[in-house]
């Protein structure tokens, strides 16, 4: 860890965590993404390499289906919290699993050069400002024939929560944005599912098939149904593999083969 960057997360690891991810919205997220990554996975013990992994929420239930998974995160404050949640599953589970701290766009020299049968990058584009470093990164730990897994801001449905909370100027103005504030202060960076899905056939990519995420979830409070977070899940998940639904979406979730 020494020569590491000042963690720009610390002070937003448990809003992050406590808050944004313990929400209905972000427990569905969870369970939305998680069902898309099965359909593409390979079966297990294959290798999953998490970047931007925080808190573990994606990597977690991978290990308890029996696949080995590194966690790959900058941020000290963020792999914290995994080991707090770690340490709470199994020791079968926590064999599964290591912690490693390190930048996405390094991640070749973190993994000392592993390759992975599954590559998951989500949640973490929007934060960075040029895409490309981090693709290039995802695509060189991944194994021949693995997938990349990548979930991004939606660049082409900017105007629609301005809109809704009747900020109508931000509204308009976002029609031609690049980016948000986000939910926890910090500006974001939107892609588009053609930019990036370029970026990854840049790279010997393959696409095999992108979904949304978060579609009514997302304009909605929810704070008052959690004991109905099953069937929004599943109303969610419905529409992220569905036009013209899946390309309303507050984020995406592009599948790719390396």
């Amino acid at each position: 860890m020494n020569g590491m960057e000042t963690d720009a997360w610390a002070a937003l690891a448990s809003p992050f965590v406590e808050g944004a991810y313990a929400t209905v919205k972000g427990r569905v997220r969870t369970y939305v993404l998680h069902q898309q990554l099965l359909a593409h996975l390979p079966p297990p013990p294959a290798t999953v390499l998490d970047v931007g992994g925080g808190a573990g929420h994606q990597s977690f239930p991978l290990a308890r289906m029996g696949y080995d998974v590194v966690l790959l995160d900058s941020s000290g404050a963020m792999l914290a919290k995994a080991e707090q949640g770690l340490a709470s599953e199994t020791a079968e589970v926590r064999e599964r699993v290591r912690l490693v701290r390190g930048r996405g766009e390094d991640a070749v020299v973190a993994v000392a050069g592993q390759k992975f049968d599954a590559v998951l990058c989500h949640g973490v584009l929007m934060y960075v400002d040029d895409p490309v470093p981090m693709i290039d990164a995802l695509c060189a730990c991944a194994a021949p024939g693995g997938i990349v897994s990548v979930m991004a801001l939606n660049a082409e449905t900017l105007a629609v929560l301005p809109a809704l909370e009747g900020r109508w100027s931000d509204a308009l103005a976002a029609f031609d944005a690049h980016g948000e504030l986000g939910v926890l202060g910090v500006d974001t960076r939107a892609d588009t599912v053609a930019g990036l899905s370029q970026l990854l056939v840049g790279q010997g990519a393959e696409p095999l098939a992108w979904y949304g995420v978060w579609l009514f979830a997302d304009w909605m409070d929810l704070d008052a149904d959690e004991n109905r977070i099953a069937e929004i899940a599943e109303v969610e998940l419905e529409a992220a593999r569905r036009d013209p639904y899946r390309r309303l979406s507050r984020v995406f979730h592009l599948v790719v083969r390396a």
